[in-house]
């Protein structure tokens, strides 16, 4: 049985890759290893916590000791790297956590494979999930492509850049067998709260105002997560290795747009006259560095592997909202914090 290691599993996209791994290759053993900060949160794989081919464990990839160990013991056979201090904001109050996570965490990682599989690469795979921000920032036209060249603006997305070349190092160094992909904004269920989408909804729900950054002129292109964890099963078991892939829901909002998208539905389904939704948007102080577009070609993923998106945005944001709605209690515990004390007692670092 093959063993596979997912970092950052219990995070948003992260328990989606999980829970499609788990279930649809019955053959391989899934490891989940996940820190467990603000942004993991188990109760999003409840549902297959119990499965025969899955494991969960907490631990940290800033360890070099714990990575070390934990390859020894389990002896990977593939990795698909995921875990990563992700929002921007985040990043700009304090940069140093996520260079920790985001570049020394992945050479923690690649060190700890690269031990451990002795250079006998047979059948083996490093996986590494980056990010369209990398590329930095667009005009009003053209489309992000695999060798669009770097220029990072935010800590968030330096410390992406720094570990997609570190992976691609390995690749060319050791000889590693590596894939990477970039993706655009992902939305859907069990995204935590301080994101664009999930905020608005539990705002709008709660008759809070929504905060919009400057004008709201940005523009995002957006993929509904269980397309997103698509693209990754086809790039770990159809990827070329040493090649990189950009994954984009071909489907590019302006933020404001999506925000009077999103109240036009919710004052559909909540009941609430024409307008009302909409009377809650409050223009904030732009972000510092804020990239003005993202649009990412995925003609190459489409091309090569046959992926395309599913949903198309509008069925997609109504299934998110529906979610939303009818998960009130996962929202109630995120926003009051009991989802960080859930697993607590049942769980150990290994």
């Amino acid at each position: 049985m093959k063993k596979i290691l997912i970092t950052g599993g219990a995070g948003f996209i992260g328990s989606h890759v999980v829970r499609l791994f788990v279930l649809q290759y019955p053959q391989y053993h899934i490891f989940n290893l996940d820190a467990l900060t603000y942004a993991g949160n188990l109760e999003n794989l409840k549902d297959i916590e119990n499965e025969p081919n899955y494991t969960f464990i907490k631990g940290d990839i800033v360890s070099e000791q714990a990575m070390n160990s934990l390859f020894e013991k389990h002896q990977f056979d593939g990795v698909i790297h995921l875990a990563a201090e992700s929002h921007v904001d985040r990043s700009i109050s304090d940069p140093l956590s996520f260079i920790k996570t985001n570049i020394l965490g992945t050479v923690n990682l690649l060190n700890a494979a690269k031990n451990t599989w002795h250079d006998n690469y047979e059948g083996k795979l490093f996986y590494h999930i980056s990010t369209d921000e990398v590329y930095g920032s667009l005009g009003k036209t053209g489309l992000f492509t695999e060798t669009t060249a770097y220029d990072p603006r935010s800590p968030y997305s330096s410390s992406k850049a720094s570990s997609d070349h570190l992976v691609r190092a390995y690749h060319h160094t050791y000889g590693m067998p590596v894939v990477i992909s970039n993706c655009s904004n992902n939305y859907g269920p069990n995204q935590f709260p301080e994101k664009l989408i999930p905020l608005a909804i539990h705002n709008i729900k709660n008759n809070k105002p929504i905060p919009v950054y400057g004008k709201g002129e940005n523009v995002r292109d957006w993929l509904f997560v269980m397309d997103h964890a698509r693209a990754i099963d086809m790039i770990y078991h159809r990827g070329n290795n040493g090649e990189t892939y950009n994954i984009g829901g071909i489907n590019e909002w302006t933020n404001i747009d999506l925000i009077r998208k999103m109240c036009e539905v919710l004052d559909r389904k909540l009941n609430r006259p024409a307008g009302t939704c909409a009377n809650l948007i409050t223009f904030v102080k732009d972000r510092a560095g804020h990239d003005m577009r993202y649009a990412i070609d995925s003609s190459k993923l489409m091309n090569e592997l046959g992926w395309k998106p599913s949903l198309q945005f509008e069925e997609g944001i109504e299934k998110t909202i529906d979610w939303y709605l009818d998960n009130e209690e996962w929202m109630r515990n995120i926003t009051d914090g009991s989802y960080e004390k859930y697993y607590q007692k049942q769980y150990e670092d290994r």
